[in-house]
C-alpha cells in the first residue's frame, strides 16, 4: 500500500491526519457541489436505445467494461476543463464510497471556471483554423474571452450561435464577429463557414455546380449567400491609421476607403459560361427550411431573420450538428463523420439514437451543460478506452482514445512541471496585433489542429516530439537540483523513493504506476549514482510516453 493511501485511510479511521484532513476540509469547502439535476433515466434510454440499433446482443463479447475511477476521473477533467485532477483530488475520488460520486464531480466541473474556458478555446480553434487570412487573429483572444463567459453562465446554444450570425462591431472588442471576420465578410465564405459550423452541412460543395454527393443545388447555396453581402470588414483608423478590423453594415453598396471585401448590397450568382458577367441577382432564402425574404432587405433584417430561422425548432440540422460534435468529442466517434459534414444523404451510425439526444437538447432549450451531463451519464461513455475502430467492427462498443488539443496539452504540462505560461514558450509574447495570444499561441502553432477533422488524421510531428524531447522549456523546468522548479522541491521534500516514484504519475499521467512500472523505476533510481538525475530522467520519460498526450 502507497504511503498517500496509508495516510488517507489513517485520515478515515482517525480522523487526526493534518495533511489529508486539511485537503478534505478544503475540497468541501472551495467544491461545494450544486444539486445535481441530471435525469439518469435518459442516460439509460440512450444506452438501451444504441444496444438496439446496433444489436449488441450479438456483439457482447466485444463490449468494453465500465472504466475505473482513476481512468474515468482523468477523463472527465480533461474532458470538461482541460487539465489533470491533482493527486490529492485523485486520492479522494478514488476512496469515495458514494455510489453517485461520477455524477457528483461531473456537476462540479461543470461549474468549474476552467470548464468555459477549455471550450471556450475548442471553439476558437473550430472558427479560426479555416481563415482566410491571418489578420483575422486579432479576434482569437476576445472569441475565446467571449465564450468563456457564455459556456460558464450556460448561454443557450442557440442563442449563441445567433450572436455569431448578428455580430457587428470592433473585433478586438467584440468575439461574436469571429465567424465573419475569419473570412473577412467575404458573403459566400461567410455563408459557407456558417453552415458548416451551426449545422454540419458543407453546403459550399454547391458553389459552382450542384453537389456532387448530396441533394443541395447550385441555386440554394447562392441564396444562403444573399444574407450576407451587405457586411463589410473595415479598418479602425486611430491618427489616420489602421488599429483593427470592424465588422458594420454597408447597406447602400458605398465603397469607402480603405473596406476589404465585397460592397455590392445584393448577391449575384455567377455565370458559368461567361464569369465577366455580372451574373444573377439572387433573393436571400434559408435552404434548410425554405424560408425566404425580398431582395432590398437591410443587413440586420437579413441577418437578424438568419439567426432566428438557423436555431428554430424546424431546422433539424441545428442541433444535430452540435450533438454529433459533443458526441464525437466524448465518445471519441460521430453519429456522423466527418462531423461537420451532415447532409440529407448522408446515412449516420444509429440515426434514432442521435434524433432522441438531438431532439431532448432542443426540448432542454439548447442547454449546453445538460448536453454534457446525459452523455457523461451514460455508460457508453464510461466504458473503458479502445483504438478507434475498423469500419467493420461494432460502433459504441468502446470509447475511443482522443489526442489532446494543444491547450490541453500546454495545460497539463504546466501542471506537471508548475510552471507558468508566460515561461513556458521561453521567450516574452511578441509585441503587435497577436501579442494578446502569447506563448499560448505559439505553442499551438506546433500542438494545433483543426478539430473537425478525425482525430486518427491528427498526424504527430517532429517539431512536436522535439519540443517534448529537448526543448529549453522541457530542460529548465526537470532540472532536479535546482530549488525553484516543482521537481527540485519534490526531490528534496520526498525521501521515500516509491512515494516520488508514484506523485510524479499523477502528476504527468494521472494514474498511479502499474507493479511492473513501480519495479522499473525503482530500479532506475537505485541503479542511478547521482538520485536527482534519475528523477529528471523520469520526468523525461513521462512526459514522451504517447499517454501523455492523449485522453483515454
Amino acid at each position: 500500500m502507497f504511503a498517500r493511501l496509508l495516510l488517507f485511510v489513517a485520515a478515515i479511521a482517525l480522523g487526526t491526519s493534518p495533511l489529508l484532513a486539511a485537503e478534505a476540509n478544503k475540497t468541501a469547502t472551495q467544491n461545494a457541489l450544486p444539486k445535481v439535476t441530471t435525469p439518469p433515466s435518459l442516460a439509460t434510454r440512450i444506452d438501451q436505445q444504441l444496444a438496439t440499433e446496433l444489436d449488441w446482443a450479438k456483439v457482447k463479447d466485444q463490449l468494453a467494461p465500465r472504466t475505473s475511477d482513476e481512468v474515468f476521473l482523468r477523463r472527465v477533467y480533461l474532458d470538461l476543463v482541460g487539465e489533470l485532477p491533482s493527486p490529492s483530488e485523485l486520492t479522494l475520488f478514488a476512496f469515495d464510497p458514494a455510489a453517485d460520486k461520477r455524477t457528483k464531480i461531473v456537476e462540479k466541473l461543470l461549474n468549474d471556471v476552467r470548464y468555459g474556458r477549455n471550450w471556450a478555446r475548442y471553439w476558437r480553434d473550430v472558427i479560426m483554423y479555416r481563415r482566410t487570412e491571418d489578420r483575422a487573429l486579432l479576434v482569437a483572444a476576445p472569441l475565446e474571452e467571449y465564450l468563456t463567459q457564455q459556456f460558464n453562465t450556460n448561454v443557450g446554444w442557440d442563442r449563441i450561435a445567433q450572436t455569431f450570425v448578428e455580430a457587428t462591431g470592433n473585433v478586438q472588442e467584440h468575439g461574436e464577429t469571429a465567424v465573419i471576420v475569419a473570412q473577412m465578410a467575404e458573403p459566400v465564405d461567410v455563408a459557407s463557414e456558417m453552415s458548416r459550423i451551426f449545422l454540419g452541412v458543407q453546403i459550399q460543395c454547391a458553389q459552382c455546380h450542384d453537389h456532387p454527393t448530396d441533394r443541395w443545388k447550385r441555386q440554394q447555396f447562392h441564396e444562403f449567400a444573399a444574407f450576407f453581402p451587405r457586411i463589410s470588414a473595415r479598418p479602425v483608423l486611430i491618427n489616420g491609421q489602421p488599429r483593427g478590423i470592424e465588422i458594420a453594415s454597408a447597406d447602400f453598396g458605398a465603397r469607402r476607403p480603405g473596406m476589404m471585401g465585397r460592397r455590392d448590397p445584393e448577391h449575384y450568382m455567377p455565370d458559368l459560361k461567361d464569369p465577366s458577367a455580372k451574373g444573377t441577382m439572387v433573393a436571400p432564402v434559408f435552404f434548410a427550411t425554405g424560408r425566404k425574404l425580398t431582395t432590398g432587405k437591410s443587413d440586420s433584417e437579413r441577418r437578424d431573420s438568419l439567426a432566428e430561422w438557423l436555431t428554430a425548432r424546424e431546422n433539424t440540422w441545428f442541433a444535430r450538428a452540435f450533438v454529433n460534435r459533443v458526441w464525437a468529442e466524448l465518445i471519441g466517434e460521430g453519429f456522423y463523420e466527418p462531423i461537420d459534414d451532415l447532409g440529407p444523404d448522408r446515412k449516420p451510425t444509429a440515426p434514432q439514437t442521435m434524433e432522441l439526444l438531438a431532439r431532448e437538447f432542443v426540448d432542454h432549450k439548447h442547454d449546453v451543460k445538460w448536453l454534457y451531463r446525459t452523455i457523461m451519464a451514460t455508460e457508453t461513455y464510461q466504458r473503458e478506452a479502445r483504438p478507434r475502430r475498423l469500419e467493420h467492427q461494432p460502433a459504441f462498443v468502446a470509447n475511443c482514445a482522443q489526442r489532446l488539443r494543444a491547450d490541453q496539452i500546454l495545460d497539463v504540462l504546466q501542471g506537471a512541471l508548475g510552471v507558468e505560461l508566460a515561461s513556458i514558450g521561453g521567450t516574452a509574447p511578441p509585441i503587435g496585433p497577436l501579442g494578446r495570444l502569447g506563448a499560448r499561441f505559439f505553442f499551438g502553432q506546433t500542438f494545433g489542429y483543426d478539430p473537425s477533422v478525425r482525430r486518427d488524421e491528427v498526424t504527430n510531428t517532429i517539431p512536436q516530439a522535439l519540443m517534448l524531447m529537448n526543448g529549453g522549456m522541457l530542460n529548465d523546468a526537470i532540472k532536479a537540483r535546482s530549488p525553484v522548479t516543482q521537481l527540485g522541491r519534490l526531490v528534496n521534500q520526498t525521501p521515500d523513493d516509491e512515494e516520488l516514484v508514484v506523485e510524479l504519475y499523477l502528476r504527468t499521467l494521472g494514474r498511479e504506476p502499474n507493479e511492473r512500472e513501480l519495479s522499473a523505476s525503482l530500479t532506475h533510481v537505485r541503479q542511478t549514482k547521482d538520485r536527482a538525475e534519475a528523477y529528471e530522467d523520469l520526468l523525461w520519460a513521462l512526459l514522451n510516453r504517447t499517454e501523455f498526450v492523449y485522453r483515454n
